[in-house]
């Protein structure tokens, strides 16, 4: 089904990650809510790539945290707060390791042993099918009005191309995949996040139905969140979860490559970036990436704009760091329903412009 429309809405971002094996993917989902408390985006979905209860548990915690304080009682939505959105999971039959962000969010309790940053996940069942999740928030957006956000491996979205009927489904859908992953125009290392899953990163940049940008990990480089702002712009909360991640990635102090940051910022302002020329993206056995210009691909890749540099970074402080407002009854998130649905007959593809 389709949301009734209440006048234009913002983007819907469907956000997939490694959660939890660095601090990129954190970042780049605290970004995400920022956008959400100035209403330029809608968190729509959220999955992890991992095989791990605790990397759901890590995003659920999250989710909590950034909900924000319900409204007072008596206001609009009587002191309701809104529950926390389903926790899509990947589930490949063996849990991944714990990590050191991990732990040192979800192992931190207070003085009288509760966890700081509460969550609901402690089971599989606690947890969504991504691929259900991912397909059913696609479903529930306005035509165009979505943009689908890697920043882990590939095999949750090609789970979800595989479904009968989602091809078409993404075509009418989805804008556009923004897929934080390899380096370009061609890379001289693998990305873990593309040789995690070579054949699937494979497929998916060749069967994609979308335009796709890739953002490298050249950029991330370029433009590293700073790490001089986790002691600064963060203290309003005596404890937040994105600082005991960061804190716990590296020793401090560092600034954290940032490739995922740059990947959401541009979902929501892509003017603050340059983009290459059209082209296909291929991957190698090895898990590097290689960009080639072609006429007819549906590929680019993001590059810094110089000029831009310093106001991209402010954006990253600003939205990552910005305190979470309350959520108001019949605002927020569209509730997801992870239940399989039939996806409606496809209508015929719009021609793709870009």
């Amino acid at each position: 089904m389709q949301f009734p429309s209440r006048g234009p809405q913002p983007i819907g971002i469907v956000f997939d990650s490694d959660l939890g094996d660095g601090v990129d993917g954190a970042l780049a989902l605290a970004l995400v809510y920022g956008l959400e408390g100035k209403n330029e985006a809608r968190l729509i979905s959220t999955s992890t790539t991992k095989s791990s209860l605790k990397s759901a548990a890590f995003g659920d915690a999250l989710a909590r945290f950034f909900a924000g304080p319900p409204p007072a009682a008596g206001s609009f939505g009587g002191g309701f707060q809104r529950p926390a959105p389903p926790m899509g999971m990947a589930d490949n039959g063996k849990l991944a390791a714990d990590t050191p962000v991990l732990n040192a969010v979800l192992d931190k309790k207070t003085d009288d042993g509760k966890p700081v940053y509460p969550n609901g996940i402690v089971k599989l069942n606690d947890t969504a099918d991504p691929v259900a999740l991912i397909r059913n928030a696609m479903t529930a957006q306005v035509d165009q009005n979505c943009i689908v956000l890697l920043a882990g491996p590939a095999t949750n979205l090609v789970k979800v191309m595989d479904l009968a009927g989602t091809l078409e489904l993404i075509q009418r859908k989805v804008k556009l995949l923004i897929v934080a992953a390899g380096s370009y125009p061609e890379g001289t290392a693998a990305d873990p996040r593309v040789k995690a899953d070579v054949p699937a990163a494979r497929r998916l940049f060749a069967e994609w139905p979308t335009p796709i940008v890739a953002v490298g990990t050249e950029v991330g480089e370029a433009l590293p969140f700073p790490g001089a702002s986790i002691g600064k712009d963060f203290a309003w909360v005596p404890a937040h979860p994105i600082v005991d991640a960061y804190r716990a990635f590296r020793p401090m102090p560092y600034d954290a490559a940032a490739p995922s940051m740059a990947a959401a910022l541009y979902a929501a302002h892509p003017d603050s970036f340059k983009l290459s020329t059209v082209g296909a993206i291929a991957v190698l056995d090895d898990g590097r990436t290689r960009f080639t210009p072609k006429a007819d691909g549906h590929s680019r890749y993001l590059t810094v704009d110089p000029d831009q540099k310093d106001k991209v970074i402010a954006s990253y402080v600003e939205l990552a760091s910005a305190k979470p407002a309350p959520r108001q009854g019949g605002r927020g998130r569209p509730n997801q329903n992870i239940q399989k649905q039939d996806v409606p007959p496809p209508k015929p593809p719009e021609p793709n412009n870009q």
